[in-house]
């Protein structure tokens, strides 16, 4: 049975959903680009499966959003402003090298493996079936992209060196992940989303503990917290390439 909710903890949580599912979608877009361009057969068609799975998971947040206020998921897709997007800086950064996007995805896949882990506790059922769903395929993509942290990390002297730029590079931003709006302790004290300052420390833990068996470091720098309202420079293209068939016929339907 879904949980009854009142206004403004029902609008806390479209909220939160929201911020779920755009860092899914952005992510998918991101990994999309690399759809014929991967360095082998076979990872082209795995990558691709992995965009296209955090895309459905996009979905799941979206339609589990419009079942609180009733908006449609394609509209908040292709109508909304690049502003108006509550994803993380980390998933809409440009693609970069092999390297870049492998780090990221584990990152965020490590990330989302273990919130996935505390969202099956949540008390709105609907978000703890989905997170139940969802993890399952995101346990393969943890396995996946571990392998290629390991292997690229403890590879060539060229491809540690772009594993640890990489790191370098990505790391302050994972702070965002972590930042709490306003309005989201009305979340934690209902028991529909879990703390994220506790959740952030066991993120850490397990990427230090990772990287030390691909032998990476983490990096000194520390990550940044700061609100979702704050975008890279790269979001604007990302989102106008997004939606630029959609907008060619905004009341086209099936």
């Amino acid at each position: 049975m879904k949980t009854s909710l009142d206004n403004p903890v029902k609008a806390a949580l479209a909220g939160r959903l929201l911020e779920m599912a755009d860092d899914e979608l952005i992510l998918a877009h991101r990994d999309s680009e690399w759809t014929g361009h991967a360095p082998i057969l076979e990872e082209d068609i795995a990558f691709a499966n992995i965009a296209q799975d955090e895309m459905g998971h996009a979905l799941i947040w979206y339609e589990i959003r419009r079942s609180l206020t009733g908006d449609d998921p394609d509209r908040l897709v292709f109508f909304r402003e690049p502003s108006e997007f509550r994803n993380v800086q980390m998933v809409e950064l440009p693609k970069g090298d092999w390297a870049f996007s492998m780090v990221r995805q584990w990152m965020f896949d490590t990330w989302e493996w273990l919130h996935l882990e505390a969202l099956e506790k949540s008390r709105f059922t609907p978000i703890a079936d989905a997170a139940k769903k969802i993890r399952k395929e995101e346990t393969y993509h943890l396995r996946h992209t571990g392998a290629w942290i390991h292997r690229l990390g403890r590879g060539t002297d060229e491809s540690n060196r772009r594993m640890q730029a990489a790191l370098d590079q990505l790391w302050p931003y994972g702070g965002q992940i972590t930042w709490p709006p306003a309005d989201y302790q009305l979340l934690v004290d209902q028991s529909l989303m879990p703390g994220l300052s506790q959740l952030g420390a066991r993120w850490k833990e397990k990427i230090q503990s990772d990287l030390v068996k691909a032998n990476l470091q983490l990096p000194g720098s520390v990550p940044v917290s700061f609100s979702r309202d704050q975008h890279s420079q790269y979001l604007t293209a990302l989102i106008e390439e997004l939606q630029q068939v959609a907008q060619l016929e905004a009341e086209a339907r099936w």
